[in-house]
């Protein structure tokens, strides 16, 4: 049987599998908005939970694809036909993931009155009527805020966030993870406003004015200027706290663990990866 079909079955059942039963791992149930914690550090705790969560479909792949370095083009193993039935309801997940990416690419019908757009050069989009809902120290505070996002790329990130939590549907852990980090994320960009010498009032009187406006269609991979309804007090009240200071930069030896488990999965994929899959119970030898 051809190799690279295995492979791509392998791969969508196996990290199909791990990608969605980590999903169910609990997360916290409090959304973040304590004062006492950086925005910043909240918001890098948030992101790397969303994404350690993928860390057994890392390890499946980086194991299939050590099998597959040392495998020939036609390999000793074949699928049965309960590898299909297997692997179906994972693809069918995965296609339905791929379609939501691709429409959050779409331009929404009614934009925000602050946003930033743009995966790769995102930048800071405002409505023509922006001076007529803020004055103008708001909209200053309100456009340092963005122009934070667009540093950060964070219209890429995301993406990939809610990417990564659709491949996880329908666990309510995954779904809460995301707004965990989408909440964090507003503070973090708040605190990085504030410490350029954006004034803290005036950004919260930007955020209050626009989220009395109606609210805009937030499917499109966009970051704006307001986070999830039930933060809005706590991060009013941040905001007219002094500024938390900025986190002590640690070095990243989860990232670095990380690289070492896959790395070790890439190897033993290429000394045992036979041995896997043949226990698999749709796989022949």
């Amino acid at each position: 049987m051809s190799r690279d079909l295995v492979l791509a079955t392998m791969v969508l059942v196996l990290c199909g599998t791990g990608a969605w039963m980590a999903s169910w791992l609990p997360a916290d149930r409090e959304a973040p908005g304590g004062r006492a914690t950086s925005g910043r550090q909240l918001e890098a705790r948030a992101w790397r939970r969303i994404w350690l969560t993928m860390l057994p479909a890392g390890i499946a792949l980086a194991t299939m694809l050590g099998w597959a370095i040392q495998e020939p083009r036609v390999t000793d193993e074949a699928l049965l036909p309960t590898a299909a039935l297997v692997a179906a309801p994972i693809g069918f997940l995965w296609l339905r993931c791929a379609v939501r990416a691709l429409l959050a690419l779409r331009r929404p019908r009614a934009m925000p009155l602050f946003a930033t757009v743009g995966l790769l050069r995102p930048k800071v989009v405002v409505a023509t009527n922006a001076d007529g809902v803020l004055d103008q120290a708001a909209l200053a505070a309100a456009l340092a805020h963005e122009r934070a996002h667009a540093r950060h790329r964070d219209p890429m990130r995301v993406w990939l966030a809610q990417i990564v939590t659709d491949m996880q549907w329908p666990s309510p852990w995954a779904q809460r993870r995301l707004e965990h980090w989408l909440t964090a994320l507003e503070l973090a960009r708040d605190e990085e406003a504030r410490a350029g010498g954006a004034s803290g009032a005036d950004l919260a009187a930007a955020v209050v004015a626009v989220a009395r406006l109606p609210r805009s269609d937030r499917a499109a991979a966009i970051a704006g200027l307001t986070g999830t309804e039930l933060s809005l007090v706590s991060r009013v009240r941040r905001l007219l706290q002094p500024v938390p200071a900025e986190p002590v930069r640690r070095t990243r030896t989860w990232a670095l663990t990380v690289c070492v488990l896959l790395g070790t999965a890439v190897a033993l994929g290429a000394l045992y990866g036979d041995c896997v899959l043949r226990a698999m119970p749709f796989v022949a030898a």
